[in-house]
């Protein structure tokens, strides 16, 4: 089981927003910081800037485009007070403990597939206590390959010594997570928290659509034959033996 990290197990969007506003008494800066966050990334993902670089270059961007023009030892302040607030504002979603718990209990291997910088995101997953839930991290930022690219998918399949029919993603990006998902031979959900695809973006054949975690444990049990089932850890061990014939 693949389950994206950011927006799919911990509310980063409403983190990100209180941080703006605490910085800024704004709250409409979310959408232009969404917008240079991606930006910025695919540069990263292109290989054309280091994690560290990016945040400094985001930030800088970030406050020219209100027309605030500092020095580089400001944007350093800017960026040191935002990621200190942000350390503060990070919140799991209510149905990510309870689905996690199910996931263990029925024996299933747990990888998070992030396309974030690794230090920060494994500092967000060891504080928010999710960290004994995982089998596997993988990391975009230390890997040097992110999602959607087949190569970042395959990684995890390979760690976890399972085919890719064999493993299930869960996020919240159409784009990144489910089709690149999908593409690369897994079984592909799209966690449509917001319902946006009620209203525009709908998901293309071979990807399932949730509005929460709380719905993926019965589309595991119904659909696991076409979906595919994750790989389960070895018999005996103590989440193995916990199973009670859930599939």
């Amino acid at each position: 089981m693949c389950l994206d990290i950011d927006d799919t197990l911990i509310d980063c969007t409403a983190a990100i927003r209180r941080t703006l506003y605490a910085l800024t008494g704004r709250g409409d800066l979310w959408p232009l910081w969404d917008v240079i966050t991606e930006e910025h990334v695919a540069l990263v993902v292109a290989g054309e800037l280091d994690y560290d670089v990016m945040h400094h270059r985001r930030t800088e961007c970030f406050l020219a485009e209100l027309g605030i023009v500092v020095e580089p030892v400001q944007v350093g302040a800017f960026e040191a007070r935002r990621r200190e607030i942000l350390a503060r504002s990070w919140r799991l979603f209510d149905d990510v403990l309870p689905c996690l718990e199910w996931l263990r209990a029925a024996g299933l291997q747990i990888a998070a597939v992030t396309n974030a910088s690794g230090v920060h995101q494994r500092r967000k997953i060891a504080e928010l206590g999710l960290s004994p839930f995982f089998d596997h991290v993988a990391i975009a930022g230390e890997l040097g390959v992110a999602k959607p690219d087949p190569a970042m998918f395959r990684s995890v399949c390979l760690a976890l010594q399972c085919a890719p029919g064999q493993a299930v993603h869960v996020g919240d990006k159409l784009d990144t997570d489910a089709i690149g998902a999908r593409d690369a031979g897994l079984g592909a959900v799209w966690l449509d928290r917001d319902g946006t695809g009620q209203v525009g973006e709908r998901a293309p054949a071979g990807v399932y659509t949730l509005s929460g975690l709380g719905e993926l444990p019965e589309l595991l049990v119904s659909e696991y034959a076409t979906v595919g089932v994750p790989a389960q850890r070895a018999t005996g061990t103590p989440a193995a033996r916990v199973r009670g014939g859930v599939f």
